[in-house]
C-alpha cells in the first residue's frame, strides 16, 4: 500500500515538474519576443492563463492600462450578452397613427444589410392594406440619445464607414457607396442606395493615359453635401458615412413609397411617439448573436456602439435615450464585479475607436475567463474570428499546426495593436486564454503578437 502511494506521489511530482519546465520554457520564449530590438519602444501588457484552472502561465505588465483599440469590443459585446441574454432581439417597428406612417427604431445596427430590406417590407404592407395616401411619415429614433458622434473620435475620419454616426434607427451601416466612371473623358458619379439624400460635388479629374485611379471624399460645412475628389481612369468606388441616419432611412422610405404610388402629404419628420397608439403593420427582428458576430468576427464598429447604447437603454435609462455614458457605467460596474481594479480600465466608447479607452490585459482576461466558465461561452466563442479560417485573422495562423486553434479579436488603430482570445495547445489540446495589448506599436509588432500566440500553441 505504501509503495502504491509513493508511486502515485512520484507520478504527480513528475507531472508538476514537466508542467513547470513547460511553463518556464514558454515564459522564456515570450520574453524573448517582447525583448526583440525592434520592440524596444513598444509598451506591452500581456496575460496568459490556463482556461480550465485560471492558473497564471505568463504575464508582463498585466495590470498596465493601455489603449486597446478593437479589443474593447470583447468587453462591450460580452457585457451586453451577459446582461441581456442570448435571446435578445433588436426590433424595428412600423405602424399607423392617425393616418401617419410611423417607424420606431430599435437600435438595430444591421438593418438594411444584405437580405434585410425593411423598406420594401413596409411598402408591401401598406399596399396589402390598400393604403395609397398618408398624412406624413414620422421617424422615431428615441431609443438612443441624440449624441450620434462620440466626442473623442478622430474628427478627420468621421466620413469613414468605421466612424459612422450611431442612431436609434440605422440603415445600410449609415453609409452610401459612391462610384465613379470615366465616360469618354467625363466623370459620372452614382450613389447606392440610389437617392437624393446626398449632394455630391464632383471634383474628380478624368485621366486617360498616365496615372492610376484614386478617389475619395471630404465633408463640407453643409450636412450631407460632400466633395468627391481624385483622379479616375478605371471605374472605382468607396463607402462614405452619411449624417443624420434616421432621416436617411426616412428619405429612402419616402422615395420607395412615392415610387409605388403612395401619396404623402406632409414633409418627413423625426419625433418620439407613443407606441401604444400605433397599429403595427410590419416588424423586423435581428438576433443579438448576429450583431455580436458582426462586432467581433468582422470588427463592425456600428455593431459595438449599438450594443453599448442598447445596454444602457435596457438596464439604465428605462427604454429610451441609450447613451455612451449609461453604457460606460454598466460596463464599469460589471468589470468591478469581476474584481478588476478601477485603475486598470477606463471605458469611453464601445468599439475602441476612441484612444481614451484604457484596458489592461488582466481586465480582458478576467472578462474572457468569466465568459469561458459560463453557459454563454459556446455561443460567444462562435462570434470570435478563427485563425486561418474566417474573420479578421483569416489570413493568420493558416499553417496546419495553428489553423482553427485560435479564437480571437484583433485590434488596430494608429500606434495600437492588440489580440485577445483563446488558443489551443498543439500537442495537449489544452486551452489558454490570452490578452496582448501594445501601444506605441510599429510594423513588426504585428508579427511579434502572432509569434507570442504561436509560442503558446507550441509550448503550452
Amino acid at each position: 500500500m505504501l509503495s502504491i502511494r509513493i508511486r502515485y506521489f512520484a507520478i504527480l511530482m513528475l507531472v508538476f515538474i514537466q508542467q513547470a519546465a513547460c511553463s518556464a520554457s514558454l515564459q522564456e520564449k515570450i520574453s524573448q519576443i517582447i525583448a526583440r530590438k525592434d520592440q524596444n519602444n513598444v509598451e506591452y501588457s500581456v496575460m496568459v492563463v490556463d482556461a480550465q484552472t485560471g492558473r497564471n502561465v505568463f504575464n508582463y505588465n498585466p495590470a498596465t492600462p493601455l489603449t486597446p483599440a478593437s479589443n474593447m469590443k470583447l468587453v462591450t459585446s460580452f457585457t451586453t450578452l451577459k446582461k441581456l441574454g442570448a435571446d435578445y432581439k433588436f426590433v424595428t417597428k412600423a405602424g399607423i397613427i392617425d393616418r401617419n406612417l410611423v417607424v420606431i427604431g430599435g437600435g438595430d445596427p444591421l438593418l438594411g444589410f444584405a437580405g434585410k430590406d425593411f423598406i420594401q417590407q413596409i411598402t408591401d404592407a401598406l399596399k396589402a392594406k390598400s393604403i395609397d395616401k398618408l398624412d406624413g411619415i414620422i421617424i422615431d429614433s428615441s431609443i438612443f440619445d441624440n449624441d450620434r458622434v462620440h466626442q473623442n473620435w478622430p474628427k478627420a475620419q468621421l466620413n469613414r464607414p468605421y466612424a459612422c454616426e450611431i442612431s436609434g434607427l440605422n440603415y445600410n451601416g449609415n453609409c452610401m457607396k459612391i462610384s465613379a466612371v470615366n465616360a469618354a473623358g467625363r466623370i459620372k458619379l452614382t450613389e447606392e442606395p440610389n437617392s437624393g439624400f446626398l449632394q455630391l460635388l464632383n471634383n474628380v479629374t478624368p485621366i486617360t493615359k498616365k496615372g492610376q485611379t484614386a478617389i475619395g471624399s471630404n465633408r463640407t460645412e453643409q450636412e450631407n453635401v460632400i466633395i468627391v475628389y481624385g483622379k479616375c481612369k478605371n471605374p472605382a468606388s468607396f463607402d462614405v458615412a452619411i449624417e443624420k441616419p434616421a432621416m436617411f432611412f426616412g428619405c429612402l422610405l419616402y422615395e420607395s413609397l412615392t415610387r409605388s404610388g403612395i401619396e404623402i402629404q406632409s414633409p418627413l419628420t423625426e419625433a418620439s411617439v407613443n407606441q401604444r397608439d400605433m397599429q403595427i403593420i410590419a416588424e423586423f427582428e435581428t438576433p443579438i448573436m448576429e450583431v455580436i458576430q458582426n462586432c467581433n468576427k468582422d470588427s463592425l464598429q456600428i455593431a459595438a456602439e449599438c450594443l453599448l447604447k442598447t445596454l444602457a437603454t435596457q438596464t439604465a435609462t428605462g427604454g429610451k435615450a441609450g447613451s455612451w455614458q449609461g453604457g460606460r457605467r454598466v460596463i464599469g460596474d460589471y468589470l468591478s464585479s469581476l474584481g478588476a481594479n478601477k485603475a486598470e480600465f477606463y471605458i469611453d466608447d464601445g468599439s475602441g475607436l476612441s484612444v481614451v479607452n484604457k484596458l489592461s490585459a488582466n481586465v480582458i482576461t478576467r472578462v474572457l475567463l468569466d465568459a469561458y466558465k459560463g453557459e454563454l461561452w459556446p455561443a460567444f466563442k462562435q462570434t470570435l474570428a478563427v485563425g486561418g479560417v474566417d474573420g479578421t485573422i483569416k489570413k493568420q495562423f493558416y499553417k496546419d499546426r495553428y489553423r482553427s486553434r485560435v479564437f480571437a479579436k484583433t485590434g488596430y488603430i494608429n500606434g495600437v495593436r492588440s489580440l485577445s482570445g483563446l488558443c489551443i495547445a498543439a500537442d495537449k489540446d489544452r486551452e489558454y486564454i490570452f490578452s496582448i495589448i501594445t501601444n506605441n506599436a510599429n510594423y513588426p509588432t504585428k508579427k511579434a503578437i502572432f509569434d507570442i500566440v504561436e509560442a503558446i500553441i507550441d509550448g503550452g
